[in-house]
């Protein structure tokens, strides 16, 4: 059958007719761009278009893509996060530069409708005394990665215990949020008004005290717990490493694969840890997760290139399905700084499948579900797939991580997407699988 435009546009009628039907090819339809889709309440002061303007660089409201979940509750809308906020690299080592440093990050509720992705409301998310979160850097002792925040004019913005740099969503049936961060990393939960009810993190030092290992403290800086899900039965979260954990430094593990994924039981807080082995030491890594079962998962691995024609044949965006079942708990009773060691050394520093191995370590299976390089006509656009929702078990969203459509080193400049010449703007793209992954 003949594959669909990316530039396709639909009604949700015909869309999701279209896309459950069963084919040979997958089929890839985006839905117009929906910052600018606003409630018509309110239209002109519900959502701004520009947040900023830098040196005459537009800062775009949007950034919605990091995460996308389906609402367990009301059939066609969709909760979306945004990150820590706009910024861009500086040029002073391990520094950012924030365009809007009040920015809350916050989560949207969209509804497709008419063939558009429109935002319904913002629920801006706050700590446990109802005050807005932030985007810097945490402190040091609470979890901070050293990062240096820059305001445009390359004054010091500090840290703060309130700042969090949002990537993983998940949507319990009683319609709470759990959020997972890259920094401490934290995973927090907060009620359907984006208060904070409970922060985990490593160290103990968040609201309720319950910890993850503190091994994940040793996340590689902008590379923490970038995915989050909750499985069907609503009793677990499982949480996934975007990258190897620097452990027990960033040396030592160069060229390693194994990233990690944890187990989380809610009610009683125990966790448990298996090796997920990325395909390739080079790439920004995993993006999301998305619960399946109790126990298999979608996750979505990705380089950090921009999808054209001419790249096609080196683009790296997937989607995996991983099982946990067989798969070696690598839990530390000790809960040492390091994790469980494996004849002196870490599981980041075992690097490889056949090493893994070796030490009777067995990863998770992992089987290729969808390429958004080689398997969709014309090729996925964007350099940041960041989030995956399923849909029904042959219908998979799609999310955009666009940056507030700003990139740079020092300088503000416009993200440009080389295949159209246009700025990056969230989109969702619904796509139907080549087989079932129930």
């Amino acid at each position: 059958m003949t594959r669909l435009s990316l530039r396709t546009t639909l009604g949700i009628i015909t869309a999701f007719a279209l896309l459950t039907t069963a084919c040979e090819d997958h089929r890839l339809v985006s839905l117009p761009n929906f910052p600018a889709i606003v409630d018509a309440t309110n239209p002109d002061t519900f959502l701004p278009t520009v947040l900023a303007d830098v040196n005459g660089v537009k800062v775009y409201n949007g950034g919605f893509g990091s995460a996308i979940v389906a609402d367990p509750n009301d059939p066609g809308a969709f909760f979306m996060l945004t990150d820590r906020g706009p910024n861009i690299d500086g040029t002073i080592a391990n520094s950012k530069v924030f365009a809007v440093p009040a920015f809350a990050p916050q989560i949207g509720k969209f509804r497709v409708k008419n063939g558009l992705m429109t935002l319904e409301k913002i629920i801006e998310l706050k700590n446990n005394a109802g005050v807005k979160l932030n985007g810097l850097p945490n402190p040091i002792n609470v979890g901070g990665t050293g990062e240096l925040a820059l305001d445009v004019n390359g004054n010091d913005l500090g840290t703060s215990a309130d700042g969090i740099d949002s990537e993983g969503l998940a949507v319990a049936s009683d319609g709470t949020f759990w959020v997972s961060d890259e920094y401490g990393p934290h995973i927090v939960h907060f009620d359907a008004n984006g208060q904070t009810m409970e922060r985990i993190n490593p160290f103990g030092t968040g609201t309720g005290g319950r910890k993850i290992p503190l091994v994940f403290a040793k996340r590689r800086a902008n590379r923490g717990m970038e995915g989050l899900t909750i499985t069907p039965d609503g009793k677990t979260l499982v949480g996934i490493m975007q990258f190897p954990l620097y452990n027990p430094s960033s040396a030592a593990i160069s060229g390693s694969l194994v990233t990690r994924i944890l187990t989380f039981d809610i009610a009683i807080g125990a966790t448990k840890q298996f090796v997920y082995l990325i395909e390739k030491s080079n790439l920004q890594a995993v993006s999301e997760i998305a619960a399946v079962s109790n126990t298999t998962f979608l996750v979505l691995e990705r380089d950090g290139e921009y999808g054209t024609d001419a790249n096609k044949s080196t683009l790296f965006k997937r989607v995996y399905k991983v099982d946990l079942a067989g798969a070696t708990d690598i839990s530390d009773p000790a809960n040492g700084a390091n994790g469980k060691l494996y004849g002196g050394q870490t599981v980041e520093e075992l690097k490889t499948a056949a090493a893994l191995q070796t030490n009777g370590i067995v990863p998770v299976s992992k089987t290729l579900v969808l390429d958004l390089a080689t398997e969709t006509t014309p090729v996925y656009p964007h350099d940041k797939a960041e989030g995956i929702a399923l849909i029904s078990p042959t219908l998979l969203a799609v999310s955009n991580d666009d940056d507030f459509g700003v990139t740079g080193t020092g300088t503000y400049t416009a993200k440009i997407l080389p295949s159209t010449n246009t700025i990056d703007k969230n989109r969702v793209y619904f796509i139907t699988l080549k087989s079932p992954v129930k």
